[in-house]
């Protein structure tokens, strides 16, 4: 599903990923670990194709296709999702109007037309009970007021929507508490299948004590330099960053 080979890039001249070589078949879920400034995010921004970030080397292929040239709108329409760390509020704009939007221009994008209201309501319910997320919920502003928890919630539910290939958890866990992660990692669980893939981008071991990873990478200084199954995040939570760092030099 997605291969990256060689992949070099930045911001600003300055060079944050130095070399890194990925496959994500379907069906799978891989871990992205390492400490803050190892490119985690970076690498996540790249694959969604924002734009602040220049590509100097190597390739990002999705289903065999080449996404260099394509737009963070186009990677959106082709089956990728980004979620934030920190989502934006958008006053008087509902969750689910929001949705019908994007719903909407991701079909318009395909040529095709606004999806029925009949449908598009049943679509909502159905997602929405998936996730035991309460209908009062979805009449809110999107993020306004909303705790931590909530954002992460309503981003799975978007994901579940969206019905993306891949879908990027960039640090979902960030500023949760176990129960908001539980919630988050059950609308995850639930959500996965043998057509679509997931990547989590994580610091903490935490997370995947829910979310079962297939592959767990650790990066270091913009590099993979060490990957294995989930026993690697347990490696990395009694022995620390320091230990990779210290492999990865030698």
């Amino acid at each position: 599903m997605l291969k990256i080979d060689n992949l070099h890039a930045g911001v600003e001249g300055n060079e944050i990923l130095n070399g890194i070589n990925l496959e994500v078949k379907a069906g799978e879920v891989h871990a992205i670990m390492g400490p803050n400034g190892s490119g985690k995010s970076t690498l996540a921004a790249v694959i969604a194709g924002k734009e602040e970030f220049e590509v100097t080397e190597g390739t990002v292929v999705l289903n065999g296709e080449d996404l260099e040239e394509s737009a963070p709108e186009e990677r959106a329409h082709k089956g990728i999702f980004l979620s934030f760390q920190y989502p934006v509020e958008i006053p008087g704009v509902t969750v689910t109007n929001f949705m019908k939007t994007a719903i909407n221009e991701s079909r318009k994008a395909k040529g095709l037309e606004d999806m029925p209201a009949n449908q598009m309501l049943k679509l909502i319910r159905e997602k929405s009970e998936l996730l035991d997320i309460n209908r009062k919920f979805l009449s809110r502003s999107l993020n306004e007021g909303f705790s931590g928890g909530e954002k992460k919630r309503n981003e799975i539910f978007q994901m579940a929507m969206l019905e993306p290939k891949l879908a990027i958890l960039d640090e979902t866990d960030s500023g949760l508490d176990i129960d908001a992660l539980r919630i988050v990692a059950n609308g995850v669980n639930k959500l996965k299948s043998k057509d679509n893939a997931v990547i989590i981008i994580t610091h903490y071991q935490r997370l995947l004590e829910y979310i079962v990873p297939d592959y767990v990478h650790v990066l270091h200084e913009g590099k993979i330099v060490k990957s294995g199954s989930k026993e690697l995040a347990f490696e990395l939570e009694e022995k620390g960053y320091d230990w990779i760092k210290n492999e990865a030099v030698v």
